[in-house]
């Protein structure tokens, strides 16, 4: 076994999942006191909570006043669908992966929507695609950070502002934690469950005046599930971005993210959701770089993500044993850290390379990183002891 002792300070919360992610610092049911429960989400209280979600998920994040925003079903990935298989089939389609959700969405957009002229573009991961590559004049899919890899778009300057396509971004864990460049996206999606620790279920779609104009002028080829509907007799169905959702809401969840954007505006709003994320990732990062047995998956700083941070171990007596021994090795280094309870669900991806994903959201205190990196070191040397006996 090791001889290194185990560490006496421990993360105060435990919780470092990627999604669902840790709820905000001070966060217990009693927020949740003025929830609308019981009523229903048609009544003047459930229009009016739902309402304010939107409003404030405006303000918060800075969306332009001519931007819709709207709360829709399933998530991150029914804001996605309902997008795709309304407004794609116009033009020809640039479908940009680098991570496990990329793929989802290729997949989508070859073998369900079956589009005649798509084209894939893909970078392994820790790597995004040269957006020089991208055609603008045409749609563009893309995730701007990948969830399942540790990278993410590092601004939008490569995006021209005169396209003649529609961008279509999945936020959904840069959202509330990176800045987003509204005047260069089209459609944006995210969820509640990512950077703001908010149940989930819910999703939350922006769409730009271009994008509302693409909806109201193109009937897409295909008929469409009633949950995908954003059009009636040919015009935007401004319900959906009123708080008239289309199925019906979990009151309990909105009253959450109700709170969840309140805290959000104590502590500084978007400014200061971006600064504790950044200074999370700063933790991590200044360990890895005093650490000889870990490294970032994202080998370039400037597209590293400062929520999910993916890493690999390197240490040469487990990075040169086989993929199956690797993935061994790491997930022997998550359950050890879960049975002391020190730290849940950072295991890598279930599609994603071995190793470690750590969430370093907003929500997530410094201290319990700081506090987290000690334990890592223990778990480690504790597990090479192991697998080198059994060697």
């Amino acid at each position: 076994m090791s001889t290194m002792q185990k560490p006496d300070v421990r993360p105060a919360n435990p919780n470092f999942s990627s999604g669902p992610c840790a709820k905000r610092p001070g966060w217990s049911l009693e927020a949740l006191k003025d929830a609308a429960l019981g009523r229903s989400h048609r009544a003047k209280i459930g229009k009016s909570k739902l309402l304010q979600a939107i409003e404030d998920t405006r303000e918060i994040l800075g969306v332009p006043a001519d931007y819709r925003v709207g709360i829709v079903p399933a998530s991150d990935t029914g804001a996605v669908e309902m997008v795709m298989w309304s407004v794609l089939g116009e033009r020809g389609v640039d479908m940009v992966a680098w991570e496990s959700f990329g793929e989802g969405w290729v997949t989508d957009a070859q073998k369900q929507l079956k589009l005649d002229d798509c084209r894939v573009l893909k970078a392994g991961y820790g790597e995004i695609v040269d957006f020089s590559e991208i055609d603008f004049d045409r749609d563009v899919v893309f995730t701007w950070n990948g969830t399942t890899s540790g990278v993410r778009v590092p601004n939008g300057d490569a995006i021209p502002a005169n396209r003649a396509g529609l961008t279509i971004c999945d936020a959904t864990s840069a959202a509330f934690a990176q800045d987003l460049p509204f005047d260069k996206l089209d459609v944006v999606t995210f969820s509640w469950q990512k950077v703001l620790g908010g149940e989930a279920a819910h999703g939350m779609l922006i769409l730009s005046p271009r994008a509302v104009e693409r909806l109201e002028n193109y009937t897409p080829p295909r008929p469409l599930p009633k949950i995908f509907r954003m059009t009636k007799g040919g015009k935007l169905n401004e319900g959906i971005f009123k708080g008239e959702t289309i199925n019906t809401p979990s009151m309990l969840c909105v009253e959450d993210y109700l709170d969840a954007l309140a805290w959000s505006r104590s502590i500084g709003g978007k400014e200061g959701l971006f600064a504790r994320a950044d200074k999370n990732a700063a933790v991590l990062a200044d360990w890895v770089a005093r650490t000889d047995w870990v490294d970032f998956l994202a080998a370039d700083p400037a597209i590293r993500s400062n929520t999910s941070v993916c890493l690999k171990i390197v240490d040469p007596a487990i990075a040169g044993r086989s993929e199956d021994e690797q993935g061994a090795f790491a997930k022997a280094i998550v359950s050890r850290l879960d049975k002391e309870g020190v730290a849940y669900d950072i295991g890598a991806y279930r599609d994603a390379p071995a190793g470690l994903r750590i969430w370093a959201g907003a929500t997530v205190e410094a201290a319990d990183l700081q506090a987290l990196t000690h334990w890592l070191d223990w778990a480690f040397e504790a597990e090479k002891a192991e697998f080198q006996k059994a060697a």
